[in-house]
């Protein structure tokens, strides 16, 4: 006789977070892939190993920099946002921020990578993470 265990299912939610990539392998693949392309990457802050929020500084040509942060959708995928940028006026007040955010959350990850193109790392590789 055979008997069978019957599993509630496991929510949306449950399974994206069971599916989620640990923070460093993850880091780790973004370094890569943008120095397979020719640019720059350098971990800033290095967080939790497994479970840490992940925050990505692109710096577009050596010029202003962008801060993305994948934040829930209503349909409960977590996507790329664009969440501050660098006002030249004041540079200082973009670091200000990242330090912040290192102190309310020791476990988030601060990752600074320089691309050719920020617009196009972003729609072609940061929205298939």
């Amino acid at each position: 006789m055979v008997t069978t265990l019957a599993c509630a299912p496991l929510s949306r939610e449950r399974r994206l977070m069971e599916s989620r990539l640990p923070a460093h392998l993850e880091v780790h693949g973004l370094v890569r892939t943008v120095q397979a392309e020719g640019g720059f990457a350098m971990v800033l802050h290095k967080g939790e190993r497994d479970g840490g929020t992940i925050l990505i500084v692109i710096v577009e040509n050596q010029s202003l920099e962008h801060l993305y942060e994948r934040m829930p959708d209503v349909d409960g995928r977590r996507k790329w946002r664009l969440v501050r940028h660098q006002v030249p006026e004041n540079k200082q007040e973009f670091e200000d921020y990242l330090s912040r955010r290192m102190q309310q959350d020791p476990d988030v990850w601060i990752v600074e990578l320089t691309v050719a193109d920020r617009e196009r790392f972003v729609r072609d590789k940061l929205s298939s993470t």
